[in-house]
């Protein structure tokens, strides 16, 4: 059992979805807290993404992507300014999805739930493709 946990942690998508989930406590926590406050689903859903994007910085450009992470200076710049665009567009692609849900009669709670599912995969896929380029999935 041991073994196989040392393997799983050199594998970078199994790494990735580790930092994710850490990123999506910070997430769902803030939204429903948010929701609870009464903010309304969509605001609710994007600022809880917001804190997700800081805290999946921290966690994946450290514990993911940290063979590749660019030295201080410009580089480690441009892959901020990468991730954080990746980040843009999982938000927008969140937003939307628990917008339109909350708008069409949907529990929010479950449109954040198939958002959640989407922006992964969206999100993996630029980071690993774009913002930390050259690298295997592995």
């Amino acid at each position: 059992m041991l073994q196989l946990l040392q393997r799983v942690r050199h594998i970078r998508l199994a790494r990735y979805m580790a930092a994710s989930v850490v990123a999506l406590g910070a997430d769902m926590g803030s939204f429903l807290v948010l929701l609870a406050l009464g903010v309304f689903a969509a605001g609710a859903s994007a600022a809880g993404y917001c804190l997700g994007i800081l805290v999946h910085w921290l966690v994946s450009s450290r514990k993911v992507f940290d063979d590749t992470l660019a030295a201080s200076g410009p580089a480690r710049t441009r892959q901020k300014l990468l991730f954080v665009i990746s980040a843009l567009i999982g938000l927008g692609l969140t937003t939307t999805i628990v917008g339109a849900g909350d708008f069409a009669g949907f529990n929010p709670r479950l449109a954040k739930l198939v958002a959640i599912v989407a922006s992964f995969a969206l999100t993996w896929m630029l980071r690993n493709r774009i913002v930390f380029r050259g690298l295997t999935t592995a």
